[in-house]
């Protein structure tokens, strides 16, 4: 049996643009939605037809704002992914939501549409924060969705930034502590790291944003481990923690270099060895569409050499790290072709990775290191 296929929707609009946002996000005064949702589904059906014989275990609506999608268009995508497909017994279902009022009203329609995991970008509890980061909803708004998710929705995650310009250590074990009392399953939590292009990299480069150093980044990321631990959500990947079995089966789709199909504007794939790349510009992808029935702009081969080191790249983020035998059977190459084992014996001996047959893996005291580990170990050539 083939594994269970990733699907990922990407709806490109957005009320406002963020600062830290590097996304493909668009503001537009209007939108038809009648040629969206048919665009969508054209889209789609183009990428079943090439994967044929498949199984979604799991479909991700991101963008963008995607709780801005009417829930119609969000029924209608999943019953043809159905349709093309057939979707497995226990599919997951995540729609990516902001906290506003207007969005949390659509919850109940979404939970019957068949969204059944919600993903909201919460990003603080602290309005000043909030104000900084360009973000539209309040401290309180915030609270509502959380509780108002919960309700309707059998899965439940949010998203907060740490790690930001003059943030105590006993401001954010607080921030923590209160999202973990919610009792959700998983929970990302995110660095603020500067985009390049974005308004926060224009701020920092004239010296008026300042985000805390290594060090200090450090010291509050080892806090967060410790405190989420203890709560029963440990980091499963770089940023994101989970109750066992409560992972993201999607994310988890792509760190394990699984295939997934990416259908809307802007959306990457990868299929069958190789990527593919839908067009990015909203007008762009409609008229795509409607010229060649999909919406793609770049379909590439992946030589075997690129395919095994994306697959460490992505899998070594996660605690579980990577299976080697099947980056070898998914790329056709020996490991010898794509790990230093010299770098992975000094790093096993210095306690920063540990292997165990196939599975080797960055260890807690390496992850923060893991960017300057990835380029020792990973052969790139």
């Amino acid at each position: 049996m083939p594994e269970p296929l990733a699907l990922y929707v990407h709806w490109p609009f957005c009320v406002s643009k963020c600062p830290y946002c590097d996304f493909n996000s668009h503001v537009r005064e209007s939108v038809d939605q009648a040629v969206w949702r048919e665009a969508l589904l054209a889209d789609l059906r183009h990428e079943a037809a090439l994967l044929p014989g498949r199984t979604v275990g799991s479909i991700f609506f991101g963008g963008g704002t995607p709780s801005l999608m009417p829930p119609a268009t969000v029924a209608a995508v999943i019953a043809a992914a159905g349709d093309a497909w057939g979707l497995a017994d226990d599919v997951e279902i995540t729609l990516e939501a902001n906290p506003n009022s207007v969005e949390v009203a659509n919850f109940a329609d979404l939970a019957a549409a068949g969204v059944n995991r919600v993903s909201i970008g919460v990003q603080s509890f602290d309005s000043e924060v909030l104000e900084f980061l360009g973000r539209a909803h309040s401290e309180d708004e915030a609270r509502r969705a959380i509780a108002t998710a919960q309700e309707h929705f059998a899965r439940v995650s949010f998203d907060l930034i740490y790690a930001r310009p003059g943030q105590s250590m006993a401001a954010w074990e607080a921030e923590l502590a209160g999202a973990l009392a919610f009792g959700t399953d998983h929970l990302s939590l995110y660095q603020l790291t500067i985009e390049p292009g974005t308004r926060f990299a224009t701020l920092a480069a004239k010296g008026d944003l300042i985000i805390p150093d290594g060090d200090t980044a450090a010291d509050l990321f080892d806090a967060t481990q410790a405190m989420t631990r203890a709560a029963g959500l440990p980091r499963y990947e770089v940023s994101n923690h989970a109750r066992v079995g409560q992972e993201s089966r999607h994310n988890l789709a792509y760190w394990r270099y699984a295939d997934y199909a990416g259908v809307g504007p802007g959306a990457h794939g990868r299929r069958l060895g190789q990527a593919t790349e839908r067009h990015k510009k909203p007008e762009n992808f409609i008229a795509a569409v409607e010229r060649n029935g999909h919406g793609l702009k770049v379909e590439t081969d992946l030589p075997a050499h690129e395919r095994a080191t994306e697959a460490m790249l992505m899998g070594l983020r996660l605690t579980e790290g990577i299976d080697l035998a099947r980056i070898e059977a998914r790329s056709g190459l020996l490991r010898e072709a794509f790990v230093d084992a010299d770098a992975v014996a000094r790093l096993t001996a210095q306690g920063l990775m540990w292997q165990n047959g196939d599975r080797l893996a960055v260890s807690d005291d390496g992850i923060l290191l893991l960017d300057s580990i990835l380029s020792e170990v990973v052969k790139t050539h």
